[in-house]
């Protein structure tokens, strides 16, 4: 009797050990594919909340793709003096930034039904119509980075890390820029093309 109970406690203890070290290992590979399925269903492009170096690259790259595809296009195409020049500017920087983003390890995400949308109607506008979308675009672009920029450098306040001292200060730069080219833009839509669409 002694026996049989001894080993119901060895196969329970065995079976306890199994079931702990299976969570143990399996817990943060759930946590890992979790993480990454909630981040592909609602991409950090959407919103301008980042607390972690990861998520302000994450939700920077998306914006810069967007940038850099709508300033080859307008380069081109734009018809006013200062929506073509802001255009050059503006790719040059968004080929900068999305090039340091990717050495970084950062993916680009597929475009958003926002962004696609914006890269549709820049595609089909011409003329006027075109400067005013392209201008507008990217005041919009440049206000969600600025935000983002902003609520990243409040938010991870106190963080030692290297990777998130070094992406303070890449944000405290871009955070700069950004808020110039929210001027530059405005400017532009103010003063050459009539105002806000």
């Amino acid at each position: 009797m002694q026996n049989s109970d001894s080993t119901a406690r060895r196969d329970f203890f065995k079976k306890s050990a199994s079931g702990t070290l299976a969570l143990g290992v399996g817990m943060p590979l759930m946590s890992s594919l979790l993480t990454a399925l909630s981040a592909e269903a609602s991409p950090l492009a959407d919103s301008t909340q980042a607390a972690t170096e990861k998520e302000f690259r994450q939700g920077v790259i998306g914006p810069a793709q967007l940038s850099l595809v709508t300033s080859q296009i307008a380069v081109s195409k734009a018809t006013n003096k200062y929506a073509k020049e802001f255009a050059g500017f503006e790719l040059e920087e968004a080929k900068a930034v999305t090039s340091v983003l990717k050495d970084l390890g950062t993916p680009v995400p597929a475009m958003n039904a926002k962004a696609q949308a914006t890269l549709t109607k820049i595609k089909t506008a011409t003329g006027a119509a075109f400067d005013k979308a392209y201008i507008q675009a990217q005041l919009e672009n440049h206000e969600f980075l600025r935000d983002l920029a902003q609520n990243y450098l409040k938010n991870s306040v106190g963080k030692t890390s290297p990777a998130e001292s070094h992406t303070r200060h890449l944000a405290t730069l871009a955070l700069a820029v950004f808020k110039e080219h929210v001027a530059l833009t405005k400017q532009i839509l103010d003063q050459q093309l009539g105002g806000a669409a």
